[in-house]
C-alpha cells in the first residue's frame, strides 16, 4: 500500500500511523520534519506546483517501492504556510525487517529535497523576508542513492 499526499492543512501523525500500520508490519521507520524556529523565523511557506509536486512525491515513493520489499509507504508533505514548530513532512515505510524500513525511510528524506518540486519562502521578526536555496549537502545526500 503506497499513500502519497500534499496538503495544506496540518498532518495528523497519530491518525497516519493508524492507518498504516493496519496491516501488521514486521518493522517501520519513520521521519517527521518540523519546521526549525531559527533566526527568529515566524513563518515558512511552501510554495509548489500542484500536479507536479504530487507527481514527483509519487514517482519518489514507487521507486522506494521498486528499490526495497515494503509492504506500506505513507509520504505526506505540507504546502502553504506554517510556524516553527509545525510538521512540514511525514514519512513512514514498513517492511518484514527492518533494514528495508530504514534504508527507504532514509532514501525518501534524501531525494525529497532534489526530487520534489516545492520552494521555501522564511519570513522573519524583523521583516525580512527570503527564498530558500538548495543546500550544498542536498545533492551530495541524493547522489548516494544513485546506480
Amino acid at each position: 500500500m503506497i499513500r502519497v499526499g500534499v496538503q495544506p492543512g496540518a498532518i495528523d501523525i497519530a491518525a497516519e500511523l493508524d492507518l498504516h500500520d493496519a496491516g501488521g508490519h514486521g518493522a517501520s521507520a519513520s521521519f517527521i520534519g518540523r519546521v526549525r524556529g531559527d533566526g527568529d523565523l515566524t513563518e515558512l511557506f511552501l510554495d509548489h506546483h500542484p500536479a507536479m509536486t504530487a507527481a514527483g512525491l509519487a514517482d519518489l515513493a514507487h521507486a522506494a517501492a521498486d528499490r526495497w520489499q515494503l509492504s506500506a509507504l505513507t509520504l505526506i508533505h505540507r504546502v502553504g504556510a506554517m510556524m516553527p514548530g509545525e510538521t512540514i513532512v511525514f514519512v513512514l515505510t514498513s517492511s518484514a525487517h527492518r533494514a528495508e524500513a530504514l534504508a527507504a525511510c532514509e532514501f525518501l528524506i534524501d531525494r525529497l529535497k532534489t526530487d520534489v518540486m516545492l520552494w521555501k519562502r522564511e519570513t522573519f521578526a524583523d521583516g525580512r523576508v527570503q527564498w530558500v536555496e538548495p543546500r550544498e549537502g542536498d545533492g551530495a545526500r541524493a547522489d548516494r542513492w544513485s546506480g
